[in-house]
C-alpha cells in the first residue's frame, strides 16, 4: 500500500496541478536542504509531460560553494535531469546580500528565457516566510511587506513558484534523510551578523508566547487578501491613466491625484515592468521619485520620469543599458526581442545611444527616412531604446523610424491583464 504524501509532496502535487500540460519548469537549487528537497521531490512528483531543469547560481563569494554545486550536479545526474550553473561576475556595490539576491533572480530569469522555460520553482519554506514577516515588521512595512512571499507571481517575464510556503523546514530535511540524500549547510545561516539569522533566533524566543512560524504565515495569507484588493484597484488605474508609447509609458498627470496607496502602486508597477526589477523600491525612495514629477523629473532604479506636455513619460535611463548587448533571438533588457527580415548572423540588440542618433540624423538629412524627432521622443528617451547593431555598424532602429525590415516584439508595461508582446516596426 502506497503511503499518503507528506506536506511537501502534497504541496508539489498542488503546484503541478496548476501548471499546463507539457510545461517546462526550472528548479532553483543551491545545495541547501530546502532546495535539494525541491529537486528530489519534484523529480518524484512531476507528471510525465512536465519537463524539469535544475539551475544553480555561483556567486563566486565562498570557495565551498563549488562543493555545494557539485552536490547539486550529482543529484541531478542521478535523477536524470539537466543541470546548469550560471555565474555572477559583476562587482557588488552596497549591501552584498541584497546585490547577490538581485543578481540571482536576474541570472535565473535570463537562463529560463534562453531555455524556453516559463516557470521557476523556489524552495522558500514556512520558516522563511515567518522570518520575512518579522524582518518587515522591524522595517515598519505596510500591507505589501506583511503579505510576505506569495506562492505564485509574475515577474521578469516568468512565473515564480514557491510551493513550500506552507511546509516546515524540518519536514524537508526529514524527507531528504528518508531518501538518503545529503545536503550542504551554509555557515552564514548560523551567523548572527545577518538579520535573517537573528530573526530565526527571535522566533525561537517568541514561541512561548504563541508567536510561531505557522501563525505568522497565516497572518501573511490574510495580508495577501488585502493586497489583492488593492492590486485590483491599481490595474483599473493603469487602464485609465497609463499607456504604452514606443516602448516608453505616458502617465496622465491626473494619476498624481489618486489616493496615495493606489498612486504609489501604479508607479511601482511601471518601474518594475520597464526595468525588470523583481522587487518594489523602498517606499520613501519611490515617493521622492513620484514627487519629482511636479518639478523636472527624476531617476530611480535606471528609470527616468520626465514631465512633458502629453503627461509624465517613463523611459529607461541611457546609462542603465549603455553596455548591454544581446544576440538577436534573445531578450534585451528583459522586454525586447528582435524580429529580423532574414537570418541575422552576428547581429545584436543594443542601446541606440548617441552614436546611433548621429547616424540616424545623417540618414534623415540624406532623405533616406524621417527624422527621429518625428517620433515625439526626446533624445534622452531614444538613446536608451533598442537598435540592431553588427559590431559598430547600425543596421536598424525600428523605434526611431528606421526599421530597415526589422521589427521589435516588446512586452507592454501599462496594459492591464494578461499581456502579449506589442509589435514595433
Amino acid at each position: 500500500m502506497t503511503a499518503p504524501p507528506g506536506a511537501a509532496e502534497a504541496a508539489l502535487d498542488r503546484m503541478f496541478a496548476g501548471m499546463g500540460r507539457g510545461a517546462g519548469l526550472g528548479l532553483a537549487v543551491s545545495g541547501g536542504g530546502d532546495s535539494m528537497a525541491l529537486l528530489a521531490l519534484a523529480a518524484e512528483r512531476a507528471p510525465a509531460d512536465v519537463s524539469l531543469r535544475a539551475v544553480s547560481v555561483d556567486h563566486g563569494l565562498r570557495p565551498e560553494a563549488r562543493d555545494e554545486l557539485r552536490l547539486v550536479a550529482d543529484l541531478a545526474a542521478r535523477l536524470g535531469l539537466p543541470h546548469a550553473v550560471v555565474h555572477w561576475s559583476e562587482a557588488a556595490r552596497g549591501n552584498l546580500q541584497a546585490a547577490a539576491r538581485e543578481a540571482r533572480y536576474r541570472l535565473i530569469a535570463n537562463w529560463a528565457r534562453d531555455c524556453g522555460v516559463g516557470s521557476v520553482a523556489l524552495a522558500h519554506t514556512m520558516d522563511d516566510q515567518a522570518e520575512t514577516i518579522l524582518l518587515r515588521l522591524a522595517r515598519g512595512s505596510g500591507v505589501d511587506g506583511l503579505a510576505g512571499m506569495v506562492a505564485s507571481r509574475e515577474a521578469m517575464g516568468l512565473r515564480w513558484l514557491r510551493p513550500f510556503l506552507g511546509v516546515a523546514r524540518t519536514d524537508l530535511r526529514a524527507a531528504l534523510s528518508a531518501r538518503g540524500i545529503d545536503w550542504a549547510e551554509d555557515p552564514s545561516n548560523s551567523d548572527p551578523r545577518f538579520h535573517r539569522v537573528r530573526a530565526r533566533q527571535a522566533l525561537a524566543a517568541l514561541a512561548p508566547l504563541g508567536i510561531d512560524a505557522a501563525g505568522l504565515a497565516a497572518t501573511a495569507g490574510r495580508m495577501q487578501r488585502a493586497r489583492d484588493a488593492l492590486e485590483a484597484q491599481t490595474w483599473q488605474a493603469l487602464a485609465e491613466h497609463a499607456r504604452d508609447d514606443l516602448g516608453t509609458v505616458i502617465v496622465d498627470r491626473t494619476a498624481l491625484a489618486l489616493g496615495p496607496e493606489i498612486r504609489d502602486r501604479l508607479f511601482a508597477h511601471l518601474l518594475m515592468e520597464l526595468t525588470g526589477a523583481p522587487h518594489r523600491p523602498r517606499l520613501a525612495a519611490l515617493q521622492r521619485w513620484i514627487d519629482s514629477a511636479t518639478a523636472r523629473g527624476g531617476t530611480l532604479a535606471g528609470l527616468r520620469l520626465h514631465p512633458e506636455a502629453a503627461g509624465l513619460r517613463l523611459y529607461r535611463e541611457a546609462r542603465a543599458v549603455a553596455g548591454l548587448r544581446t544576440r538577436v533571438g534573445k531578450t534585451w533588457d528583459g522586454r525586447w526581442r528582435a524580429v529580423p527580415p532574414a537570418p541575422a548572423g552576428a547581429a545584436e540588440i543594443g542601446a541606440l545611444g548617441p552614436e546611433g542618433l548621429q547616424h540616424l540624423s545623417r540618414q534623415a538629412a540624406a532623405g533616406l527616412h524621417p527624422h527621429w524627432r518625428e517620433t515625439g521622443l526626446s533624445r534622452a528617451a531614444l538613446a536608451a531604446q533598442p537598435a540592431i547593431w553588427q559590431g559598430g555598424r547600425l543596421l536598424a532602429a525600428p523605434t526611431a523610424l528606421w526599421p530597415a525590415g526589422w521589427a521589435f516584439d516588446v512586452r507592454p508595461a501599462a496594459a492591464p491583464g494578461p499581456r502579449g508582446p506589442n509589435r514595433i516596426e
